[in-house]
C-alpha cells in the first residue's frame, strides 16, 4: 500500500500513535468520502436546484412543465460529478492496495458510463419535453424516435462496460457483433419494426396524440394516449386501455376519425323500412289533409310535385326539407334522403345528413331527435314503417283471431259430416 498525497497530509496527526500508518489511511479514506458527500448534497440540494429555479422565473409555464424532468436530470449530473472525482483523486486521496485500485476504480469508470447513459437519457427527454410544448408537436409526435435514441445510448453504454470488464477495445467487442447478428435482429425484430413503423407514421402523420382510432382486429376503439417505440395505447370508450404494436398500424389497416373531427360535421347515416303495401298515389283531397296536420309548403315546394305524386315521394321531399332546415345540420356538405334497395322487410328509406356538433353525446342526441320526430309524421303520410311480428298477441289482437278460429273449425265439421 503507498502513501498518498492526503495521507501524507494527515500523517503528522499521527505521529505519537501506535497505529499511525492505518490512522493516517483510514482518515485520508474518510475525508475523501465526506468531500464526495459534500459535493454531492450541495450540487444535488443547493447549487442544481436553485439554477433551476432562477431558470423556471423566465417562463414558468414552459419551463415550469419540465420541473420532474430537470429534477430527474439534477440528480443525475450530481452523480456524475461525484464519479469524475472520485477518479480524478483517486490515487492522491485514497490509500489502498493495488488490486484494492483496481478493482475500485473499474467499479468507478463502471458507474461513471451507467450516470452519462442516465444523463443523456435525461437531456433526451427534457428536449422531447421541449418539442412537445411546440403546436406542431401533436401532429408529427416523436416518442418514438426519442426512445431509439436511448435505446442506442444504453446499447453503446453496455459496450463500454463490457470493454472495460475485458480490458479489450470497443472495436473488439463491436467486431464480434457480425457472428451474432442474426441473433441480435431475432431479439430486436419489435424494435427495428417500431423504429421503421415511427418513422414513417411520424413522416406520413397517420397518427397522433388524442386521435380517435379503430382497429377491429385488436379490438381498439378510443383515443390513443400513447405513441411508443413498440406499442401504441388506445383508451376505449369502456376506459379499458389495448396495446396494439406500432409496426401493425403500418403493415394492417386501422380507421383514424381525425379526418372527422377537423371537417365540418359528422355523418349522421340512418334508414327507416317502409312498408310497401302502404304505399299509394294520393290526389289533392289527401295533400290538404297532410297540409292540415303539418305546414308541407313550409318543407317541399308544392309547384315542383310530379303528377301524380305518391305519399312516399311527399314523405322523401318533406324529410329532406326538415333536415335542411334543422339548425344542428350543417347544409354545406352532404344532405339527401334516398330509397335503398326494396328487401324482403320493407323498403329502405336513408336519411344521410352530417350534423355540427361532433360530440359524442350531442351526436346521438340529435339522431334520436330526427329519428322520432319522423317516425311520429310518417302515420300522417299514410305509410307504415315495417316491423316483424313477434310471437306473442296483445289482447285485441288475441280476440279477433278467436271468431276466425271458430268459423274454420266449423267449416271443418261440416265438410267431414
Amino acid at each position: 500500500m503507498k502513501q498518498t498525497n492526503l495521507q501524507k497530509l494527515v500523517m503528522p496527526w499521527f505521529e505519537n500513535m501506535p497505529d499511525a500508518q492505518l490512522l493516517s489511511a483510514l482518515t485520508a479514506t474518510a475525508i475523501g468520502v465526506c468531500a464526495l458527500l459534500f459535493v454531492y448534497v450541495f450540487t444535488r440540494k443547493l447549487m442544481l436546484p436553485g439554477i433551476q429555479k432562477a431558470v423556471t422565473r423566465l417562463s414558468p409555464e414552459r419551463i415550469g412543465a419540465l420541473a420532474p424532468l430537470l429534477t430527474k436530470l439534477n440528480g443525475r449530473f450530481a452523480g456524475t460529478l461525484c464519479c469524475v472525482l472520485f477518479l480524478a483523486t483517486f490515487d492522491n486521496v485514497y490509500p489502498v492496495t493495488d488490486v484494492a485500485a483496481l478493482i475500485l476504480k473499474t467499479i468507478g469508470q463502471i458507474v461513471l458510463i451507467i450516470y452519462g447513459g442516465f444523463i443523456i437519457s435525461s437531456i433526451v427527454s427534457v428536449a422531447g419535453g421541449i418539442y412537445n410544448q411546440l403546436d406542431f408537436a401533436r401532429e408529427v409526435p416523436i416518442q418514438g424516435l426519442i426512445q431509439v435514441v436511448k435505446l442506442i445510448t444504453f446499447m453503446i453504454c453496455a459496450i463500454l462496460i463490457v470493454s472495460i470488464l475485458l480490458e479489450k477495445s470497443p472495436t473488439y467487442i463491436l467486431s464480434g457483433f457480425g457472428a451474432i447478428a442474426a441473433v441480435t435482429l431475432l431479439v430486436f425484430k419489435d424494435t427495428i419494426l417500431g423504429f421503421v413503423a415511427s418513422i414513417q407514421i411520424a413522416a406520413n402523420r397517420l397518427v397522433t396524440y388524442g386521435d380517435w382510432i379503430q382497429v377491429d382486429s385488436y379490438g381498439a376503439d378510443g383515443e390513443v394516449i400513447d405513441l411508443g417505440l413498440n406499442t401504441v395505447k388506445v383508451r376505449n370508450w369502456d376506459n379499458t386501455i389495448t396495446t396494439i404494436p406500432t409496426y401493425m398500424l403500418v403493415a394492417g389497416s386501422f380507421k383514424n376519425w381525425r379526418g372527422m373531427q377537423e371537417s365540418g360535421g359528422r355523418r349522421i347515416k340512418r334508414s327507416l323500412n317502409i312498408d310497401m303495401n302502404s304505399i299509394r298515389l294520393v290526389d289533392e283531397a289527401f295533400r290538404e289533409q297532410i297540409d292540415s296536420a303539418i305546414p308541407l309548403h313550409d318543407y317541399i315546394r308544392v309547384s315542383s310535385l310530379p303528377e301524380p305524386v305518391t305519399n312516399l315521394g311527399l314523405f322523401r321531399r318533406y324529410a329532406e326539407g326538415y333536415l335542411k332546415q334543422h339548425e344542428k345540420i350543417n347544409r354545406d356538405l352532404t344532405l339527401m334522403v334516398r330509397e335503398l334497395q326494396p328487401l324482403n322487410h320493407g323498403l329502405p328509406i336513408e336519411f344521410y345528413c352530417f350534423s355540427e356538433d361532433k360530440r359524442w353525446i350531442s351526436y346521438e342526441h340529435l339522431q334520436a331527435e330526427i329519428m322520432d320526430h319522423l317516425l311520429a309524421v310518417i302515420p300522417i303520410f299514410g305509410l307504415r314503417p315495417y316491423q316483424s311480428v313477434t310471437g306473442q298477441f296483445s289482447a285485441n289482437d288475441q280476440s279477433s283471431i278467436k271468431p276466425s278460429i271458430k268459423v274454420n273449425a266449423r267449416r271443418v265439421n261440416n265438410s267431414t259430416s
